[in-house]
């Protein structure tokens, strides 16, 4: 990444952890940047693209190894979304949908997983499933449990562990 990109994702990233969250202008970006807003625009595409760069991109992929049981899957899940959070909570806490669309995926293939085993509760549907997990990976819930550093990020993933143990009826 070169200098103007990384000026202007930390400006982004300041901006937005100061409190100004999505509502946070492309203009007030640049400034901060100290460059003008096409050149934003051409670094990043869009506003919303800039806001997606500044958030990394969650590390989960629950189909490797396919071997792996599914209840380490879950695991590593939560454990990489809570590390993802504890990053940089001010910024999370600052943006309309941390987490979002793109993790449903790596949930729903969770819950194909679980399903597979027969490792979800008798009655819980594949969609009630992939809902628990997104929940529980959530920076929401993350925060909740989390703020101000009561918990480590290690410790608010064993608590969201049980929970899920708990919602979905396996055992961990």
């Amino acid at each position: 990444m070169d200098r103007t990109a990384a000026a202007i994702l930390d400006g982004a990233r300041a901006l937005v952890s100061e409190g100004q969250g999505a509502g946070v202008s492309v203009g007030a970006i640049a400034r901060r940047a100290g460059v003008s807003r096409i050149t934003v625009y051409n670094r990043f595409g869009s506003k919303a693209g800039l806001l997606q760069a500044i958030t990394p991109a969650p590390h989960s992929d629950p189909a490797e190894p396919a071997a792996s049981d599914p209840r380490e899957a879950v695991r590593r899940h939560l454990l990489q979304a809570c590390a993802r959070w504890a990053a940089d909570p001010s910024l999370y806490r600052h943006l309309p949908s941390a987490g979002g669309s793109a993790d449903r995926e790596v949930e729903h293939r969770l819950a194909e997983r679980l399903a597979a085993v027969d490792a979800l509760r008798p009655g819980c549907s594949l969609k009630e499933a992939e809902d628990v997990l997104a929940a529980l990976s959530s920076f929401g819930m993350f925060d909740q449990l989390h703020r101000d550093g009561r918990r480590t990020y290690a410790a608010v993933a064993e608590i969201l562990m049980r929970l899920a143990s708990g919602i979905l009826a396996y055992h961990p």
